[in-house]
């Protein structure tokens, strides 16, 4: 490694400055400074994206210019020039990504920490990512009302002002826990939320968009509440990018939740400006490869751009294997207005995970990975992304799920499979375990335990369900005695990102804070897009100026 970040690998014995019957494509006339030459010359002309790159031939090899003057109309060459091979403009990363995007949200990179869940996306690193210039989300799903609450005070104190926002977790089997959520975080002026795994749009999400709205002195619309909206499927995206349903403002003007009048300007503005696109991730995922699901979304966002005319453009961002700085440089040449990571948050040191996790994650390879049953959507059979290895939390959830799908109740399973379930996931009898799991839903949503008391089937999901919840909250604790009913969320990413730092000090878990594994892809995505920029013009570099290779923070522009 060197100073600049980039990778050294073997130092070719001739620079060729283009391929073969390429033209000229100006002249360089210097100033003060004559162009240099070497790889150290270019690699700092490279990697210093504050400054434009001019590489001009000399003495038959590629050197870096600095200051001097270009000429790209002479058809001969001026007097004292050189000929240009490459030029590249400024690329900070600040830059890459929708200007727009940054500005609405008070940042200073495009740059997203999703939203966790179990408070894995914890304050701690919400805090960080604000204060850095990005945005995080708190990981409110699963935790309690009391709990999210206090969430709220630990980031209004330390947040300093920054921005930061919350989760909101489709929750179709616990509607009340949804819209108790929501009412918290109205009375509480969170003003911007990540909406997650949802499967379509429920009445909670729609009351937290519209309340508040109004017209400003200049008659502009305003919405007080904004949401970033996290999808893998055009259908739902669809919904998001589109005015709230008629039903249900009006089904919210008869609760009094909203007035006539605000009725008529929700149908003026979209759910979301910005959506996400998700590709392949940990946790909730539909596994979408990135580059067939993004330019979906964003030919959707054109189209019903075009057909609503918005005052405010649609945004379309892109998530699921954001790991390594080609990852980011990929989705901001397609088009992504910001990037959103997940999986490689939880690694970091600030995530609300423990060191045994996070050493897990930094061993995990992309074939490390399974799908199992979601705890929250157990019974509709979604599922989510975890690591396999390490643990055996997949093939002990997709058996549950398997016995839910072929027996009526707990009292009908066959003894051998009872027994699995008593001594090997549960460590108690389906009975104690129904008595922790009714204890349990009487203070979280008593209606669970009405129907479960009618309906034998729902109270085996219901018992089954404690086990994944569990495997979620033992990971994060750190619980020796389970370590292999680990439940830890994990995408391919982890295993990218893992490759990327091998050998560099954030192979290590405790080296990799949020902030300085975001600034690093960043940078090194900008240094990627800088370099497929002059690769596009002809020429040919050495191999070791091809790829970015992490660097302290204060080592970073």
């Amino acid at each position: 490694m060197n100073q600049r970040g980039i990778v050294p690998v073997s130092s070719p014995k001739t620079m060729p400055s283009q391929d073969a019957g390429a033209q000229v494509a100006g002249w360089w006339r210097p100033g003060t400074l004559q162009p240099s030459e070497g790889e150290a010359a270019l690699r700092l002309a490279i990697t210093n994206l504050g400054e434009r790159v001019v590489l001009v031939e000399k003495s038959g090899s590629l050197a870096a210019a600095s200051g001097g003057t270009l000429d790209f109309d002479s058809a001969g060459a001026p007097a004292g020039a050189y000929p240009l091979r490459a030029y590249a403009p400024a690329l900070r990363p600040e830059s890459l990504g929708d200007p727009g995007f940054r500005q609405d949200h008070g940042l200073r990179y495009g740059y997203v920490a999703g939203a966790m869940a179990n408070g894995i996306a914890s304050t701690r690193l919400v805090a960080a990512m604000g204060g850095a210039g990005m945005l995080g989300f708190f990981g409110a799903a699963g935790l309690s009302l009391a709990r999210v609450e206090e969430a709220i005070d630990e980031l209004t104190r330390a947040s300093n002002g920054t921005p930061f926002g919350f989760n909101l977790i489709h929750s179709p089997n616990e509607p009340d826990l949804e819209n108790a959520l929501v009412s918290l975080y109205l009375r509480r002026g969170i003003r911007l939320v990540e909406a997650s795994a949802y499967l379509r749009l429920t009445l909670p999400v729609v009351r937290y968009r519209v309340a508040g709205i109004r017209r400003d002195g200049n008659g502009q619309v305003v919405t007080p509440n904004h949401i970033i909206a996290k999808v893998s499927r055009v259908e739902v995206a669809t919904q998001f990018f589109s005015p709230p349903p008629e039903e249900m403002l009006q089904e919210l003007v008869r609760s009094g939740e909203i007035t006539g009048e605000q009725a008529r300007l929700a149908a003026m503005v979209p759910m979301a400006q910005d959506v996400t696109t998700e590709a392949d991730s940990g946790g909730h995922t539909d596994n979408r490869p990135l580059v067939t699901l993004l330019p979906s979304l964003l030919a959707l966002r054109d189209r019903i751009q075009a057909q609503q005319g918005y005052a405010q453009r649609l945004r379309v961002g892109a998530a699921g294997g954001m790991s390594t700085p080609a990852a980011l440089a990929a989705a901001f040449a397609m088009g992504a207005a910001y990037v959103v990571t997940g999986s490689i948050n939880q690694a970091c040191v600030e995530s609300g995970s423990c060191d045994a996790v996070r050493k897990m994650l930094s061993q995990a390879e992309q074939a490390d990975t399974a799908m199992a049953p979601a705890a929250d959507m157990f019974e509709m059979g979604v599922r989510v992304q975890v690591l396999k290895r390490g643990t055996m939390f997949a093939m002990r959830a997709a058996k549950l799920f398997e016995l839910y799908r072929a027996f009526p109740g707990l009292e009908a399973l066959p003894a051998a499979d009872r027994t699995f379930v008593e001594k090997q996931l549960l460590r108690t009898t389906v009975e104690d375990a129904w008595q922790s799991t009714l204890e349990f839903f009487k203070k979280r949503d008593p209606a669970q335990v009405e129907r479960a008391e009618r309906d034998p089937k729902h109270k085996m999901a219901l018992v089954f369900r404690s086990y994944l919840g569990l495997s979620s909250r033992w990971a994060n604790a750190g619980e020796s005695t389970r370590a292999m009913d680990y439940q830890v969320w994990c995408g391919p990413a982890m295993g990218a990102f893992n490759e990327w730092t091998r050998g560099s000090f954030l192979e290590q878990p405790d080296n990799r804070g949020v902030v300085v594994v975001a600034r690093n892809l960043l940078q090194g995505a900008a240094v990627t897009l800088r370099l497929q920029n002059l690769f596009s013009q002809g020429i040919r570099l050495p191999e070791s100026l091809a790829g970015w290779h992490p660097l302290e923070l204060d080592a970073i522009q």
